[in-house]
């Protein structure tokens, strides 16, 4: 079972995509796939090639749907009569790619810009509604509502499933950039890789690497490739032996994965010959520092404040700040790292636990136990990673030491 749940998660964002780009309905395809996936479940022994079985299983799926919404007729010319049991079985076919078109059409500029990442999230990375709120402090119901207001603006606008013209893409790349990113986001809090998370980081590699094939000269496409490639250099320093996130400062570096480091740096590089600086390529920078200690020993902390100064000037906004007081409580104090938290609008950020999280190691680095534990409470009581939660546990618990 183990196998078909694996190769259900693998398959998911190509078969959307070539399903969603065949009939022009994102509902339609979602729900395909959907239906394919429970159907696999129940015949996993017969098939030898799971990820196949599913696209044609769910693409005669959205045709009888399209049946039966009274246009057999485009549908029919689609795909001939036959056994579909026996056809799915003995012949299985590739999956079309079509991520990167399904990507761009998401992106589209007659849709607002938190709807366009919103929507990629769930569709292309097929990132659960509820970690997609979180990631932008907002509300279930209110997500949900934001996806498919975008879904229906798709199909009302009839916006095209195609990969625009080279003239068009300074218009939607911005939002690709932005929904890899935050997909990056999402799958770097779950330390252990495991749950709707699993299959994510790599999902955004795949998408990063055909984004830099298609715009070889875009310097922010190049810098996500190295963001990304950065990122995953570390996976096999990030949990520990008892399951607990091994954190980035105290990661034992001879896990960490230097041809990965490697290609992020010749990424960057590439990125910064173009002479476009942005925000993903200084982001870049900052993983590129840390990732120094594997030949230095050390972190050069004000190196890593000096480029979220610079992140500040690109990006205002709370994330990048609470990352900058988390960098400037290393390189000079953390009386100096919780001065520049307390600039922060706090209540807006009581459900944000990365706020929590900087703010209890502050403290206890301070040696105020006392608001230091309430801290590490406030962040457990947001329902963390299961990897993330026994670190923080833990950390909470040696105050008493």
């Amino acid at each position: 079972m183990a196998r078909i749940d694996t190769a259900v998660h693998d398959a998911r964002a190509r078969v959307i995509a070539a399903l969603a780009a065949q009939f022009h309905d994102l509902d339609l395809a979602e729900d395909a796939f959907s239906a394919a996936s429970e159907a696999l479940l129940r015949q996993a022994e017969t098939v030898r090639d799971p990820a196949a079985w599913l696209y044609v299983a769910a693409r005669r799926r959205a045709l009888d749907a399209v049946r039966r919404a009274e246009r057999e007729k485009r549908a029919l010319a689609l795909q001939p009569e036959a056994d579909p049991v026996a056809e799915i079985i003995a012949f299985p076919e590739p999956i079309p790619d079509d991520r990167l078109r399904l990507l761009f059409t998401c992106c589209h500029p007659a849709l607002g810009q938190g709807a366009r990442v919103a929507l990629a999230l769930k569709v292309i990375c097929g990132v659960p509604v509820p970690r997609i709120a979180r990631a932008y402090l907002m509300t279930e119901p209110a997500m949900y509502q934001r996806i498919t207001r975008a879904k229906a603006k798709i199909k009302a606008a009839n916006i095209p499933f195609e990969t625009p013209s080279s003239r068009e893409w300074q218009f939607r790349v911005g939002a690709v950039l932005e929904t890899l990113e935050t997909a990056l986001g999402i799958a770097y809090r779950d330390a252990a890789g495991a749950g709707d998370a699993a299959g994510l980081a790599p999902e955004v590699e795949r998408l990063a690497g055909l984004l830099v094939e298609l715009m070889p000269d875009e310097a922010e496409a190049l810098g996500m490739l190295a963001l990304v490639s950065l990122v995953r250099s570390r996976e096999g320093a990030r949990v520990a032996d008892d399951a607990a996130m091994v954190p980035l400062s105290q990661q034992d570096v001879a896990l960490w994965d230097a041809g990965r480091i490697e290609a992020g740096r010749a990424s960057l590089d590439r990125a910064t010959q173009l002479a476009a600086p942005g925000p993903l390529q200084t982001l870049a920078a900052i993983h590129l520092t840390h990732a120094r200690r594997l030949h230095t020993g050390g972190t050069d902390w004000g190196a890593i404040l000096r480029l979220y100064d610079a992140l500040s000037q690109m990006r205002p906004g709370p994330v990048v700040a609470i990352n900058r007081a988390v960098a400037l409580s290393r390189a000079r104090s953390p009386e100096d790292g919780l001065a520049a938290l307390e600039t922060l609008d706090g209540e807006r950020l009581a459900d944000f636990l990365p706020y929590h999280v900087a703010r209890a190691d502050m403290l206890a680095r301070t040696g105020d136990h006392e608001e230091a534990r309430a801290a590490w409470d406030g962040a457990l009581a947001l329902g963390p990673e299961p990897g993330e939660a026994l670190y923080l546990t833990a950390r909470r618990d040696a105050l008493d030491d």
